[in-house]
């Protein structure tokens, strides 16, 4: 299939020590995907433009995305005590006449929340589109208007996240782009081995895909939050590691072993 000259893919690096990527949190428990949702990454671009929060955001979701997993990273859970320092009653969500919090009744002095969070993950994402929407993009991520963070405030990126806005498919950028793990994620992965190649999965946008993710937000408004569905599907990638290729991978594709070639000092 050929790819239209007027499409592109902004590819984004997103690595940090944590990263957080909330779908279901709900009342004291924030839970995180094992991969960026859309609606993350979504936020983070809204954020590089200089979006006000209830701002159209159809140009943005209407982009198909893609998240290769370069490094999956840890899970991490976060242990937190809230109490009110005079020692007083907390409140609770739900308001009197007067639209004035709630105290808990039963008294409640103390509430415990746990939050998740991904230690060390490194994500490919790209984003299809208009190659002038997608080159606005990446000026503005180049540039952005408000702090960029891989989910929460508290989790900002390592490095800066651009890496290309190649005139490709999403799935031909995904599967081509070398592998972005740290130098500890691949020393962790080759254990002592030097495969040619690693293969890392990828779930992307599909109309005809076999699962549904809630996370497609069509208002970030502080009293209106929505999201709808979309379909995704997932796959593998073979991308080369970078080290030669071993005598075990050349004779799994046929190829006779590399061995010692005599002449080689000779430049024959």
């Amino acid at each position: 299939m050929t790819t239209p000259k007027d499409t592109a893919v902004l590819l984004l690096r997103l690595a940090g020590p944590l990263q957080s990527w909330g779908e279901n949190s709900k009342f004291n428990r924030r839970e995180t995907r094992l991969e960026p949702t859309k609606s993350g990454v979504v936020g983070l671009l809204a954020a590089a433009l200089g979006f006000e929060r209830g701002a159209d955001l159809s140009a943005l979701t209407n982009l198909s995305m893609g998240v290769r997993t370069d490094q999956a990273g840890t899970l991490l859970r976060d242990f937190h005590t809230i109490s009110d320092y005079y020692g007083r009653p907390l409140k609770q969500s739900g308001v009197n006449a007067k639209g004035l919090q709630k105290l808990t009744a039963p008294a409640k002095y103390t509430h415990v929340t746990q939050r998740y969070y991904l230690q060390d993950a490194v994500f490919l994402v790209g984003l299809a589109g208009q190659t002038d929407t997608v080159a606005e993009l990446a000026a503005a991520v180049k540039r952005p208007a408000f702090p960029l963070a891989l989910g929460r405030r508290s989790c900002p990126p390592t490095h800066p996240i651009l890496v290309d806005t190649p005139a490709t498919e999403l799935i031909a950028a995904l599967s081509t782009h070398p592998w972005q793990a740290s130098e500890a994620g691949r020393a962790d992965y080759l254990r002592g081995a030097t495969p040619a190649f690693v293969h890392l999965p990828v779930t992307i946008d599909d109309p005809a895909g076999g699962e549904t993710r809630p996370d497609v937000p069509v208002s970030f408004g502080l009293h209106d939050r929505q999201y709808r569905q979309r379909r995704v599907r997932h796959t593998t990638v073979q991308i080369p590691t970078g080290f030669p290729e071993s005598d075990a991978d050349r004779a799994d594709s046929g190829a006779p072993p590399a061995g010692h070639d005599p002449f080689s000092l000779l430049n024959w």
